[in-house]
């Protein structure tokens, strides 16, 4: 699982071989969430949050929406489809 990005001391990450939709967990600690990025352009939706605030949730879906773009291309990299 590459961490290709980071909020905080949060990390985002892509489980190779995840199920569609196109999606990334964030962990930190014993804190997880899960976004799906609606490809290609977001916004990034919350699916799942074990942990977090959600003034946390909603500051990483923030974040995410800026560089959606690059991590949907990362998602399309390890599993060849968005959707």
């Amino acid at each position: 699982m590459p961490t290709i990005f980071r909020i905080g001391a949060a990390r985002v990450v892509i489980y190779l071989n995840d199920h569609l939709p196109a999606h990334v967990h964030v962990l930190d600690g014993n804190q997880h969430a899960v976004f799906n990025l609606q490809c290609p352009h977001g916004p990034p939706a919350l699916l799942k949050n074990h942990g977090f605030s959600h003034a946390a949730a909603n500051t990483f879906a923030r974040r995410m929406q800026n560089v959606v773009g690059s991590l949907c291309t990362e998602w399309k990299t390890l599993h060849d489809c968005f959707s």
